[in-house]
């Protein structure tokens, strides 16, 4: 095209151009090179994850209408005598979408609350010990790593770290959590061999416990994890270290499970009963596990645990305030203390969620429902 040729740029409708219209999803630097997936059942909200973070699209409308069109070498020429006879030249760029606006990405905390409910649909039992080991998911309440991440809105790392804190173990390709009743089982039977072989707690070889729990029937995944739910390997991955407050706790539960409540007195001497010689007890390892309450001169205790609860803020303070209609912060700390939403403080939590009254400066404050 010569120099004194003119160009000029108008827009027309591709002969593809169809509606609906299009919502662009623009993308940070940070987001470059890095694998996306949308994730999202039918009746949910999708959300945008990367391999550790979540995010909700919001849609932002604009006031002015964008263009897509395809990169230039795609825009028609029209031929100068289409254009009467003028030595000018025009450029046509092909419209082929209208986006009225685009979606705007916003950081949430995972969905996690669906991945407990999915897999305490099935949990692994004394059943799934006498079955085949490759047994197949006959109920349709089993699922493997890929039905998780197509079931439950979270980036893979997230999905990861809440299967660990449920804490859920992979058998046979399926992960599982543990009945209540049988994880108690292979506990038991490990701190009685603990006895009769004159283990230390403190000291486990890891080859010789799998070794003997797998004599006694648990399958060594089972009593891998056991280890893993109850203990802490020492830096050179052979030698476990039981943990004494998450022994007790376990055993707390158990003597509250049910809904079961007790007098103070007569849970804690149960307790030191049930927990191995050389642990020690206290009320203060309880924390978000249980409350207590005065009724007349005695002090009765029962099972709350901040697992049960939602991690949706909205849904755990209402959770809260239905238990209990007024808290004192000493009580109600232990329950809140998780909550993890990007970008907003506990603090900030506590301010919409909650009306906090102080009666004197030196008084503790009561929080009730805002």
């Amino acid at each position: 095209m010569s120099a004194e040729t003119a160009v000029e740029t108008t827009t027309a409708a591709n002969e593809n151009y169809r509606s609906p219209r299009h919502t662009l999803l623009p993308l940070s630097f940070r987001h470059h090179h890095l694998s996306v997936t949308l994730r999202g059942q039918p009746n949910e909200d999708a959300v945008l994850c990367t391999q550790s973070k979540t995010y909700a699209l919001k849609f932002v409308g604009t006031s002015n209408s964008m263009f897509l069109i395809p990169p230039s070498d795609q825009s028609i020429i029209e031929d100068a005598s289409l254009v009467l006879h003028s030595k000018d030249q025009m450029a046509v760029s092909s419209v082929l979408k209208v986006a009225p606006g685009c979606m705007e990405l916003v950081e949430v905390s995972p969905r996690l609350d669906k991945l407990k409910a999915l897999l305490s649909q099935n949990p692994y039992g004394f059943y799934d010990d006498r079955a085949s080991s490759d047994m197949t998911d006959q109920s349709g309440f089993l699922y493997k790593w890929d039905d998780l991440v197509e079931s439950i809105q979270a980036s893979d790392g997230e999905l990861a770290s809440g299967l660990q804190a449920l804490p859920a173990v992979e058998i046979n390709g399926y992960w599982r959590i543990l009945d209540e009743q049988y994880m108690d089982g292979v506990l038991n039977m490990l701190l009685h061999n603990s006895v009769i072989k004159n283990w230390s707690l403190n000291m486990l070889d890891e080859d010789e416990v799998l070794q003997v729990l797998e004599g006694d029937g648990f399958p060594k995944k089972i009593a891998m994890h056991c280890l893993e739910v109850h203990g802490s390997r020492d830096d050179e991955g052979l030698v476990w270290r039981m943990d004494e407050k998450r022994i007790c706790v376990h055993f707390a539960r158990g003597i509250l499970r049910g809904g079961k409540k007790m007098k103070m007195e007569g849970f804690m001497e149960q307790w030191r009963l049930k927990i191995p010689d050389g642990m020690n007890v206290t009320i203060e390892m309880l924390e978000g596990e249980v409350l207590t309450e005065k009724m007349g001169i005695e002090t009765w205790v029962y099972a709350f645990s901040v697992s049960s609860l939602s991690s949706v803020p909205a849904e755990r303070f209402s959770m809260l305030f239905q238990e209990r209609a007024r808290w004192e912060w000493k009580d109600m700390q232990p329950y809140v203390r998780d909550l993890k939403v990007p970008g907003m403080s506990l603090e900030g939590l506590l301010l919409k969620y909650t009306r906090r009254t102080q009666p004197t400066a030196d008084a503790e404050p009561i929080f009730s429902a805002r």
